[in-house]
């Protein structure tokens, strides 16, 4: 089985080769292996940022503990999840679902009613709590496309969710920062070498 050999390559990466960038091919291929994540109802309820811009990042870095993979990996991907959970999420989703396998929306009907009685059992924190959760689905699926496309990556919650949030403007698209990931290249050390000269 491939994957479990890719698995064996990859760790979490601490120190990256920030002149190496991955491939929009490749970019793309991680990011369709997040949107094939599994998830509970299959409503996804989560965003994926990726941050691009250097000042951002920079911005980032601290209170992100320092750590250099921020602002040296070639992408930087925010996990995002939803901070409320509405019956419009349900409707979008059961829509989608009979459009792609063809199916007339009364047959889900049932399937919605159930989904939105659900979230009414839930408080905001069960909500915020449970969509938070989601987000690590979609990150193992991300982590095992970069195994797989031989890209380094690293998971990362050694931030503060607070200031990530006023940063990148999360509480005006009613998200929260869950988990972030890093991925790129690992940085090798580079040999030198030197011609010594008989005196």
């Amino acid at each position: 089985m491939k994957l479990i050999e890719n698995l064996k390559w990859r760790y979490a990466t601490k120190k990256y080769d920030s002149s190496k960038k991955v491939n929009d091919e490749d970019l793309q291929k991680i990011k369709e292996a997040i949107q094939l994540s599994a998830s509970s109802y299959g409503l996804q309820l989560f965003k994926v940022l990726i941050i691009n811009d250097k000042t951002v990042r920079e911005k980032l870095k601290p209170v992100s503990w320092g750590q250099s993979q921020i602002t040296d990996a070639s992408h930087l991907m925010v996990f995002c999840n939803y901070n409320k959970v509405t019956d419009d999420d349900v409707e979008t989703y059961i829509n989608l679902k009979a459009e792609v396998q063809d199916l007339p929306i009364s047959s889900l009907e049932g399937a919605a009613d159930f989904m939105k009685a659900k979230m009414k059992e839930k408080s905001a924190e069960e909500k915020i709590s449970w969509t938070a959760r989601q987000t690590y689905i979609a990150l193992s699926n991300a982590l095992n496309a970069c195994a797989e496309l031989k890209l380094d990556s690293t998971p990362i919650e050694g931030f503060d969710p607070e200031a990530y949030s006023e940063i990148l403007k999360l509480k005006e698209k009613d998200l929260s920062a869950s988990v972030v990931m890093a991925i790129g290249y690992r940085w090798k050390r580079r040999r030198c070498y030197t011609t010594c000269k008989k005196s």
